[in-house]
């Protein structure tokens, strides 16, 4: 309980300022914006109450979208690291390209992929991978390099096949890694699932933030928000249980 109570208790007391600011008007006289436009977290609250059947509607869509992306990001990553890690060539001819793909904007690639793909879920699908696919690549590779070389020539020394030391060594020592990257991934895949939201679509959190901004609901549009967060939360505390309960001997 003690590891929990400090950042409770710092978010507390910055939603108590928050909503002190908000309602007295002091945030928006500094911004110059009406007060309508500046919500307090009470409000917030109640428009998260108000609305709870259109944001869970939402938050569902974005959810699938979120999950489904995800799973691909881990299935094509995991494949291409040890591609990479079992061929020196792969790795010396791909690597660099896989760094420099992250200088691509998703804001920009997003709208191609809805041109190319339609308004459904794969573009959405595409755009969480490929915005997940970078963390966990690049996680599981360095875990795989990250043997000790003592127990590789171990293994050697036992006549161990190659699938056997990758299997009985490689494997469980980038594990750890593996897990960091899925819980980076998990962190931005809700970003990946907005932008392509953004772009284009009639369904999903993103898609309401939008329509509420257009509308001037700013207290909702931050409920959307929190909802957002929440799931990118939950998604990450289940991710740091399973590692947890599967990498036992960290």
């Amino acid at each position: 309980m003690r590891r929990y109570l400090l950042p409770v208790g710092l978010l507390a007391l910055l939603i108590g300022v928050w909503q002190i600011a908000a309602r007295t008007g002091v945030i928006a006289d500094a911004l110059s914006l009406e007060e309508f436009l500046v919500p307090a977290p009470s409000e917030i609250a109640s428009s998260l109450w108000e609305s709870r059947s259109l944001l869970a509607e939402n938050a569902w869509v974005t959810l699938r979208e979120v999950l489904a992306g995800l799973a691909l990001a881990v299935i094509a990553g995991l494949a291409f690291a040890l591609a990479m890690h079992l061929s020196q060539t792969l790795r010396r001819a791909a690597y660099p390209l896989i760094v420099a793909s992250q200088t691509i904007p998703i804001p920009v690639i997003a709208p191609i992929l809805v041109v190319w793909f339609g308004y459904g879920i794969l573009p959405k699908l595409v755009i969480v991978a490929l915005i997940c696919f970078f963390p966990i690549v690049i996680n599981t590779l360095d875990g795989l390099r990250s043997v000790d070389p003592e127990a590789i020539k171990m293994m050697r020394s036992l006549d161990a096949s190659r699938p056997q030391t990758l299997w009985r060594v490689e494997a469980p020592t980038a594990l750890p890694y593996i897990f960091s990257g899925a819980k980076i991934a998990v962190s931005v895949a809700l970003i990946g699932a907005v932008f392509a939201e953004w772009a284009g679509s009639d369904s999903g959190l993103g898609h309401l933030i939008l329509q509420d901004i257009a509308q001037l609901e700013t207290a909702r549009s931050f409920a959307a928000v929190a909802v957002l967060s929440a799931i990118a939360l939950t998604l990450f505390g289940l991710l740091a249980l399973a590692e947890r309960r599967v990498v036992t001997w960290r």
